[in-house]
C-alpha cells in the first residue's frame, strides 16, 4: 500500500501575498492622488500610513509563511516572498521618512537670511486638520537652523537688479516653481530707464560743473535695524511640489542691489505639517545652486 505525502498549506502566507498587495497599491493611489490629484498632504499621510501598517502586517503573516515552509515543508514560499517585495515600496517610504523625522531639526520654515527673512507677500494659510504646529516662527527656530543647516546663506551677484530678475525668473521656472505674487517691479524699470541716454542731458553734462561743494563728514549714527522689506527691493513669492510624492512647500525670493550688486535671499515653508523633513533646505539649496550655473561669470562671493 503506497502512502501519498500531502504537504500542508500556509494559510498565513497567501493572506500576507493579499494584504502585500493591497497595501502597495493602496500606497500607490495615495501619492498619484495626491501628487496630481485633489488629495490633500493630512489625509495622504493617514493613507500611506495606513499602508504601511498593512504591509507590516504582511511582512509578519510572511515571516509565519517562511517559517512553517521551514519547519514542516508547508506551500506557500511564493506567496510569502512576493508580499516580502509588495511590501517594500509602503514600509521603504516609511521608514525613510521615520528617519528623516527623527534626525532632521523639526523645521518648516527656512530661510537664507536668519536675521531679516524675506516677507511674505501673502500669507500661506491652509487647513492642517490633525496636523498642528505653531504658526510663529521664533528665534529658537532660527537658530536651530543655523545649527543643522550651517551653510544656507544667499547669494550675493556683480550684475544688476535686471539681469539677476530675469535669471531667478527663468530658473524658478525651470525648478518647478510658479510664481503667484511680485513686489517692487518699479525697481527694475527705473534700473532699465536709468540706460537709456537722453542727447540734450549728454550736452548739458559737457557743460563746466563749477564749484562743487566738498561733502562734510556725517556724525554716527544708532545701529541700523536690518531691512525685511525695503522700498528698494523686489519679491517673488511662489508655490513649488516635490517631484515624487508633491509636497506642497511656498516660496519667497528677495533682490536688493547694494553697492552696484545684487543680493539674493530665499525662503521656503512647508504649507502643512510643523516638520518639513528637510526638504525645504534642499529646495533653497538646489535652487541656489541652479541660479549660480545660469548666472555663471557675475556670481560675487
Amino acid at each position: 500500500m503506497t502512502i501519498q505525502y500531502e504537504r500542508p498549506v500556509s494559510h498565513a502566507a497567501h493572506w500576507a501575498r493579499r494584504m502585500a498587495l493591497f497595501s502597495c497599491l493602496l500606497f500607490i493611489a495615495a501619492v498619484l492622488s495626491h501628487r496630481f490629484g485633489p488629495l490633500t498632504t493630512p489625509h495622504f499621510l493617514v493613507l500611506a500610513g495606513f499602508a504601511a501598517v498593512m504591509a507590516g502586517l504582511a511582512v509578519l503573516l510572511a515571516a509565519v509563511g517562511l517559517a512553517r515552509l521551514w519547519h514542516v515543508g508547508a506551500r506557500g514560499g511564493k506567496a510569502a516572498l512576493t508580499a516580502l517585495l509588495f511590501s517594500l515600496l509602503p514600509l521603504g517610504v516609511a521608514g525613510a521618512s521615520a528617519y528623516a523625522y527623527f534626525y532632521k531639526p523639526a523645521l518648516y520654515d527656512v530661510t537664507t537670511d536668519t536675521v531679516a527673512a524675506p516677507p511674505w507677500l501673502s500669507e500661506p494659510s491652509a487647513e492642517q486638520d490633525w496636523l498642528p504646529r505653531v504658526g510663529i516662527v521664533t528665534a529658537r527656530d532660527r537658530t536651530v537652523q543655523l545649527e543643522a543647516y550651517p551653510g544656507l546663506s544667499g547669494r550675493r551677484y556683480d550684475g544688476a537688479l535686471d539681469r539677476v530678475y530675469q535669471g531667478v525668473r527663468k530658473v524658478a521656472t525651470a525648478y518647478g516653481i510658479t510664481i503667484t505674487a511680485e513686489n517692487g517691479l518699479d525697481n527694475i524699470l527705473a534700473d532699465l530707464e536709468d540706460l537709456v541716454v537722453d542727447p540734450n542731458k549728454a550736452s548739458a553734462s559737457e557743460e563746466p560743473l563749477g564749484d562743487v561743494p566738498i561733502p562734510e563728514a556725517r556724525p554716527l549714527e544708532t545701529p541700523v535695524i536690518p531691512r525685511i522689506g525695503g522700498p528698494g527691493d523686489v519679491l517673488l513669492q511662489g508655490e513649488w511640489r516635490s517631484p515624487l510624492f508633491g509636497f506642497r512647500f511656498d516660496v519667497v525670493i528677495r533682490l536688493r542691489e547694494e553697492a552696484e550688486t545684487t543680493l539674493v535671499d530665499m525662503r521656503a515653508a512647508s504649507r502643512y505639517g510643523p516638520h518639513d523633513l528637510g526638504i525645504g533646505a534642499e529646495l533653497v539649496e538646489g535652487y541656489l545652486k541652479a541660479l549660480d550655473a545660469e548666472l555663471l561669470g557675475i556670481a560675487g562671493d
